[in-house]
């Protein structure tokens, strides 16, 4: 005898079950989530640090991904990119003034005594005065300097293009290695820069901003304005360059943070 199969009917959920099933689903996406960041977040803590050299004070992985974004946005920097520009009424009158490292200590600097000292490949020294160097065509640049604290203004410099002045003074040669290294003249503070961004035409050896020298407190007599990068790297008081095929030290990067610190 044939006997018919009941059919089952699916009742459509309420407006009200889809929204419990919805928020279950999002709140245990969310934990699922948050539970791997905090597990992944102890084991970079757990993780041993780097081996103090060029950089220093940063976990060994993280390191590893910095000098890893490094070498990708390397391959992709181009000269032909330049930071977008402002008309001079943008710009800032009262200049920032962030940080004293490497210039603290020199309250009575006199900036006309002052020599940029350029380390050759064959151990001589070439010295320049600030004369000399404005002697140079000068070049302005209004831009957003940025800070990797977080803030940012527009400012006003004028000075030299760096790679003007390095095929003035014909160092071309020394721009075949990969890196430059700029001191203050105390050596407190140090930074490494890719021969890239050097050359880079917005790159500038500053002696003005808005129109008039340099403050002791900005750097006087001559500063790095290099608006591809974070102003850790805009060196204030340059008293010495060299050149070098390998990284130079870097005082941030020994600290911890990034070696590039590009834009």
């Amino acid at each position: 005898m044939e006997t018919n199969k009941q059919k089952k009917v699916k009742v459509p959920l309420t407006i009200e079950q889809k929204i419990k099933r919805r928020n279950f689903i999002s709140f245990g996406a969310f934990f699922a989530l948050s539970g791997s960041a905090v597990a992944g977040w102890k084991w970079l803590l757990d993780a041993p640090d780097e081996t103090a050299g060029i950089t220093g004070n940063a976990k060994a992985p993280l390191r590893r991904a910095l000098n890893k974004t490094e070498l990708f946005f390397r391959n992709f920097f181009s000269n032909n990119h330049l930071v977008k520009t402002y008309p001079e009424s943008r710009a800032a009158k009262n200049i920032r003034v962030n940080s004293l490292i490497g210039i603290e200590d020199d309250e009575d600097f006199d900036p006309t005594n002052w020599k940029l000292a350029i380390k050759l490949q064959n151990q001589k020294t070439l010295n320049i005065s600030i004369e000399e160097i404005k002697a140079l065509p000068k070049t302005e640049i209004i831009f957003d300097f940025k800070c990797v604290e977080g803030w940012d203004q527009i400012q006003h410099w004028g000075g030299v293009k760096l790679s003007d002045f390095l095929e003035h003074y014909k160092l071309n040669e020394q721009t075949k290695q990969r890196y430059m290294g700029l001191e203050t003249p105390n050596g407190e503070y140090y930074v490494g820069l890719e021969m890239e961004c050097v050359l880079h035409p917005q790159t500038l050896l500053a002696y003005e901003m808005n129109n008039q020298p340099i403050s002791n407190d900005h750097g006087a007599p001559l500063r790095l304005i290099v608006p591809v990068k974070y102003g850790i790297k805009n060196l204030k008081r340059i008293g010495t360059m060299s050149f070098s095929y390998t990284r130079p030290r870097d005082y941030w990067a020994e600290q911890g943070y990034d070696y590039y610190s590009g834009l």
